[in-house]
């Protein structure tokens, strides 16, 4: 393979993860709590995804106490309009946490959050909704470099793959509080609560240290001694001497290497950086992720989660509706934990097709079942979209006359099988092109091609929804959920051709199978990996991503 000629970002290898310090409680605790305070951003995120879902059926609907009410055109818009902006924000998270720092990045993310909170306690028009959306979008763009850097740079070895994890428990969790908010409150109120995360990391941030390599970098190298003394158990500059000092030489080779590279002509200097971008193996691999993250997003999850009060009510669910979206809510968490798990024992390939197989089943199933309501029981399905798509006097009445809910004797069906979509999904399809991101590209090009690939998943994300009241009008609801079961079940085949199974296998043997020198077999690896290489479950432990957009492992769109 022939060796790049220049690399601008050189991956910093922790070889020695301990450098003496004790695995005990008091080395860990320090750790803990500032990937916490992190954390809470997260979890302010995942509330303003699980917002959208609660506010669609106050919005459509006259029945429920609100006065906003939207046409279909609207509500698409409603769904989708913040997915479209977190690649915005992905594109300016980079620079900006080079420039100010981990930390300042962090606390200035969340204004733009507290602003968009108080924009939708205080929405008088659909253009207000929007705004607000797009600014709890941008601020999911602008938290990606700073969280998934600062885990990366502060953490130990050791510990750095399970604090990074639980970044999708944060989302996750905060998706889940406005589920169950959405059983007791009006929207407006959980709007005013939700102020509370964003404002309590803002205050949370001044308590934990900022991430030592970019102060070394930034030449503050008394405060990054104390920033290690604290994060190394609020020790002595003796204690964490030898591990300053590895950073200090790793990182001021790092900063010879851009010094060189400013040597070169600017036009020079981004042709040779967008060189990689444009051979082969890139290609596969991008190509590779994108179709993961489009069958992540077209296999229906999306949609379900986004309308899943609406869905529910539809399809006659045997409990209140916003009670059944809070259980699907805690079956996603449970299926990230079981993702997690898992994939060190089983690889990525069987946890993929049992999460598209199923996932089609179910869907087929659930299909079948709201097939049977318009036939049999004469419901209309087809009025969760208006006749006009542009009409304003469309109520979206839902399939729930008492007389029908009697004669139904099938009601349990969508409701056990959607749920079990949650679970089966978030098992794999959902969380593992996250987990592929970190492991297919080459190092030269992975910051800048994980933020590709991210938007790519975001638009997916965009569209899936956007496009949902036009599957409806035009396919009739069992029609979309067989698109969704038929997505499933061509991509299952598509991916067992073109998969690889990367568990256990060092990042250099990855890229070789992208460049043809080496093909990996179907099997998870069970041979100790070259310790200088990073695994699939820790594939941000580089301490060379200031400038990197990456998402980390199992992230923010397990959502």
């Amino acid at each position: 393979m022939e060796e790049p000629d220049e690399i601008e970002c050189p991956e910093v290898i922790v070889k020695d993860d301990s450098y003496g310090y004790p695995r005990n409680f008091r080395t860990t605790i320090p750790q803990i709590l500032a990937v916490a305070v992190k954390n809470i951003i997260l979890l302010a995120f995942g509330t303003s995804l699980g917002f959208v879902t609660i506010i669609i059926p106050a919005l459509q609907s006259t029945n429920y106490d609100s006065d906003l009410h939207l046409n279909p055109e609207e509500i698409s818009w409603i769904s989708s309009i913040n997915l479209i902006c977190v690649p915005i924000g992905c594109i300016v998270s980079g620079p900006i946490t080079t420039a100010i720092g981990r930390k300042r990045a962090m606390q200035l993310v969340n204004i733009p959050f507290i602003i968009s909170w108080i924009l939708f306690n205080t929405a008088s028009s659909v253009g207000v909704l929007y705004a607000a959306l797009v600014l709890s979008g941008v601020s999911g763009g602008l938290l990606e470099a700073p969280v998934m850097i600062y885990v990366a740079e502060i953490s130990q070895p050791h510990l750095r793959g399970a604090l990074a994890s639980t970044s999708t428990m944060s989302i996750i969790l905060g998706t889940l509080l406005q589920f169950i908010m959405g059983i007791f409150l009006p929207w407006r109120t959980i709007a005013l609560i939700n102020l509370a995360p964003p404002l309590i990391a803002v205050v949370c941030l001044f308590f934990v240290p900022e991430a030592p390599q970019w102060l070394i970098l930034n030449n503050k190298q008394e405060e990054a001694k104390m920033s290690l003394q604290w994060l190394r158990g609020w020790t002595t500059a003796e204690v964490i001497d030898e591990e300053y000092q590895h950073l200090v030489k790793t990182l001021d080779l790092k900063a010879v290497s851009q010094n060189e590279n400013l040597e070169h002509s600017k036009v020079k200097r981004i042709m040779k950086s967008l060189r990689p971008f444009g051979t082969k193996p890139f290609a596969k691999a991008y190509s590779l992720v994108a179709f993961v993250f489009f069958l992540g997003h077209f296999c229906g999850m999306t949609t379900l989660q986004t309308y899943a009060v609406v869905i529910f009510d539809t399809l006659q669910a045997p409990m209140d509706k916003f009670v059944a979206t809070v259980l699907l809510g805690v079956v996603e968490l449970l299926g990230t934990f079981v993702c997690i798990g898992l994939i060190h024992f089983t690889g990525k390939r069987p946890l993929f097709f049992f999460s598209t197989i199923g996932s089609a089943i179910c869907f087929i199933i659930v299909g079948g079942y709201a097939y049977y309501l318009q036939t049999l029981l004469g419901g209309p399905i087809t009025e969760l979209v208006p006749q006009s798509r542009f009409s304003n006097d469309s109520s979206f009445s839902s399939f729930t006359s008492d007389n029908n809910l009697e004669e139904n004797n099938l009601s349990w069906l969508p409701l056990t099988f959607l749920i079990a979509s949650a679970f089966i999904s978030h098992c794999g399809i959902r969380l593992l092109p996250w987990v592929l991101i970190g492991e297919v590209y080459s190092y030269e090009v992975r910051s800048a091609a994980s933020g590709l690939s991210g938007g790519i998943g975001y638009i997916f994300g965009f569209v899936s929804n956007k496009i949902f009241y036009d599957l409806i009008a035009g396919l009739t609801l069992p029609g979309t959920f067989w698109l969704y079961s038929g997505i499933s079940i061509v991509g299952t085949i598509i991916l067992f051709f073109a998969l690889p199974e990367t568990e256990g296998y060092p990042l250099a043997e990855i890229e070789q199978h992208f460049t043809g020198e080496k093909k990996l077999p179907n099997r998870v690896n069970r041979t100790k990996s070259d310790p200088v290489n990073i695994s699939s479950r820790e594939s941000f432990k580089t301490l060379d991503t200031p400038v990197s957009n990456s998402i980390a492992v199992i992230s923010k769109n397990a959502v």
